[in-house]
């Protein structure tokens, strides 16, 4: 069975697919119906419930989109950035904006608290923004941020303490973070000059992928179940071409990804859901999809193409 497909765009709200990503339907009612949306989030164990981010704060949903409420929470005025669930305890829901800040719901989104981590407030021309929030999914106490352009904060006891780990980055221009099981653990960031690795969580690895990818200004990162790691990268923000770029030995080798070419602009995020198997997504930041239905081997683009894709989840069906 094909799986559902929520796609966030800027300025068209969110759209949404039931026949994975073969036809669509906007499904934004209850919100401006062309919102900016940044982050989707699926509830790890009910799929009709969702949480969108928007340029005006938390939307929630318990239809599967078909309808929305606004949460009121102290982000009601901020661009909502990233968010993510608790994996094993749903209620819990983590919120990043711009400006930088970090939030968490203990109760499903019904209320929200700002949570007490020192964050650079101005860096100039470019606002900060948290732009990725992952929670290890071996110990879920274990939170890492993300932030455009202040580097990596990461929590140990669910979000109470926060430190930073920056040392050796190639860039505190982070624009996505994934997390590879083993002993020791790697966390791996994609930056907008490189990728980089750490096992403690605060020294870095650079990997110099300029000698592997055509263009060294990478945005989203994915760990998948095959032990590959997953980079979109591309020409700038948002550029006008770009690649989608794997490695199974934490960047000692790199393979590209074939997508039929270069994509339209930078390729902007991969996403998958362990309760939809072998199914993955990559888009561009200039609305390109493309899909995968075993595991990255190999992948289609959707027909359908959108004007700026921010965000994109995929749900059972």
């Amino acid at each position: 069975m094909r799986p559902t497909v929520y796609v966030g765009t800027i300025g068209q709200g969110i759209w949404r697919s039931d026949d994975g990503g073969d036809s669509w339907r906007r499904t934004s009612s209850g919100m401006f119906s062309e919102s900016d949306i940044r982050a989707i989030a699926v509830h790890p164990g009910d799929a009709s419930l969702l949480f969108a981010g928007t340029e005006t704060g938390v939307y929630r949903s318990q239809n599967r989109g078909d309808n929305w409420e606004k949460l009121d929470s102290p982000m009601n005025d901020l661009q909502i950035w990233s968010l993510a669930i608790h994996p094993n305890n749903p209620n819990a829901v983590y919120a990043g904006t711009c400006p930088s800040a970090l939030f968490r719901s203990d109760d499903g989104g019904d209320t929200w608290k700002q949570l007490s981590v020192e964050l650079v407030e101005d860096c100039g021309a470019i606002i900060p923004r948290v732009t990725t929030l992952i929670i290890d999914p071996q110990d879920d106490q274990t939170v890492y941020a993300g932030i455009e352009i202040d580097g990596m904060r990461h929590s140990r006891d669910g979000g109470q303490t926060w430190t930073a780990g920056n040392e050796g980055l190639s860039s505190l221009d982070i624009h996505g973070l994934a997390i590879v099981p083993g002993n020791p653990k790697t966390l791996v960031a994609g930056t907008n000059n490189d990728v980089c690795l750490t096992t403690d969580m605060i020294h870095w690895t650079r990997l110099n992928v300029k000698e592997h990818f055509p263009w060294p200004y990478c945005r989203g990162v994915l760990y998948t179940s095959n032990g590959r790691v997953y980079v979109g990268a591309g020409n700038g923000p948002p550029g006008d071409e770009g690649g989608l770029f794997y490695t199974a030995d934490l960047g000692r080798s790199w393979e590209r990804a074939d997508l039929g070419g270069n994509t339209n602009s930078t390729v902007w995020a991969i996403v998958h859901n362990p309760a939809v198997p072998n199914w993955m997504m990559a888009y561009s930041i200039a609305g390109q999809l493309f899909k995968s239905t075993d595991n990255g081997d190999s992948w289609t683009k959707l027909a359908r193409e959108f004007g700026e894709v921010r965000a994109v989840a995929i749900a059972p069906r």
